[in-house]
């Protein structure tokens, strides 16, 4: 359900919520937030709250270090781990200079920019996210091991699979904030899961996908366990994927759909900064279901862009290369402008690899360019690309490739 400013105001008196969690994140998509009283939650509305922008990563130095959260109410949810009494409710906030001003770096407020020049175009753009994770044991000091919780395989099930309970839990919460999960299952690696979700709107699934991994992690350690989003938590196992499915209204004709193809694979090398942003992201990327070359084809999942056995609304463009780290909101809003360019341009589509990419000989292979085979490969085609200078700040493109 969306909020207005007034239903929320009548919210919070009517439920005894006396926390507002005023949730934003730093560019690398960490979430972060402060905390209001109720009796603030007007100023906030009218003024914004301000905090020292110097301590969030990608947000500058102690100079003009004052930036202010101004909350949006159609984000409110509750945070249902919190007691019942003196509830605890939360809103996402767009990041603004003292001047009112919109600040350069909010990736969210990126995304928005990219949703309204698509609709500018004639064009909305839907996403679907699958987030893999794994399920670690706890150590007797209560810090996170490299333990799986089990050794399950794909979609087995209890008791062999020890984080059906976690992942029910998950579902359930999730369900109390508002935001509907698809389907979850076992994953391949031991102790590894994966929950997805129904096609949403960009920012709403931006959004959700942030809130998730907050979920996840609390309600891991409600159960004792420890949960890892990182691209590749155990060397010899199946790394952790962030799979993107695109939806492009109004519902294409086939020539419409595969130029929008065409330009996120046009885009890929140069957008792999952002959706593999750290040194392990590379260790997955190639092995275990996660692609390296930039190729596509119908269902086949050894291929960068797959299209999944689908028609109609449901039909869809699936994007397997980005992992968890990856600041959604970023990813998101560069796929939208990867897709429009294609679009604008009109772009061919190149043929099909059908093929499996992970068997096939080096003569097969030597046809199709490779993703970047490093952080610092992938670093250098984003600041020698056109079309990420366009549409990312330099501030937001220094720390990527600096960090």
């Amino acid at each position: 359900m969306k909020y207005s400013r007034e239903e929320v105001l009548e919210y919070v008196r009517e439920e005894d919520v006396k926390f507002i969690r005023l949730a934003f994140c730093d560019v690398f998509g960490k979430q972060k937030n402060i905390s209001i009283m109720p009796d603030e939650l007007e100023r906030a509305f009218e003024y914004g709250i301000a905090f020292d922008a110097s301590a969030i990563a990608g947000f500058g130095d102690e100079t003009k270090s004052d930036l202010f959260l101004r909350p949006e109410p159609d984000t409110l949810m509750p945070l249902p781990w919190r007691p019942e009494h003196g509830r605890v409710m939360q809103m996402f906030s767009t990041i603004t200079r003292p001047d009112g001003t919109p600040f350069g770096c909010d990736t969210r407020n990126l995304l928005k920019k990219a949703v309204a020049d698509a609709k500018a175009a004639g064009y909305e753009f839907t996403f679907g996210a699958e987030q893999e994770f794994y399920l670690f044991l706890q150590g007797e000091d209560g810090k996170p091991t490299k333990v799986p919780c089990d050794s399950a395989g794909y979609m087995d099930i209890a008791p062999e699979d020890h984080g059906e309970n976690v992942r029910r839990e998950v579902c359930l919460t999730l369900e109390q904030m508002g935001i509907m999960p698809e389907s979850s299952h076992h994953e391949e690696g031991p102790g590894q899961n994966e929950i997805d979700f129904r096609y949403a709107d960009a920012l709403a699934a931006a959004d959700h996908a942030i809130t998730f991994q907050r979920v996840v992690r609390t309600i891991a350690n409600r159960n004792g366990l420890c949960a890892d989003f990182s691209p590749k938590p155990l060397e010899d196992a199946p790394g952790n994927g962030f799979h993107i499915n695109l939806s492009l209204r109004p519902i294409p004709e086939d020539g419409v759909f595969s130029s929008m193809i065409a330009g996120i694979l046009a885009h890929a090398k140069e957008m792999t900064a952002f959706l593999n942003p750290c040194e392990e992201s590379y260790k997955r990327l190639g092995s275990h279901k996660a692609p390296h070359y930039i190729s596509w084809s119908a269902e086949n999942r050894s291929q960068l862009v797959r299209i999944p056995a689908a028609v109609g609304e449901y039909r869809r463009a699936e994007l397997r290369s980005p992992d968890p780290a990856a600041n959604p909101y970023l990813a998101f809003a560069l796929m939208i402008y990867a897709g429009l360019d294609g679009l604008t341009k009109k772009m061919t589509l190149c043929k099909p690899a059908d093929i499996n990419l992970y068997t096939a000989d080096e003569k097969t292979l030597e046809q199709f360019e490779e993703l970047p085979s490093s952080y610092a490969e992938s670093c250098a085609a984003a600041a020698s690309s056109k079309f990420i200078s366009t549409h990312v700040p330099p501030e937001i493109i220094n720390c990527f490739c600096r960090h």
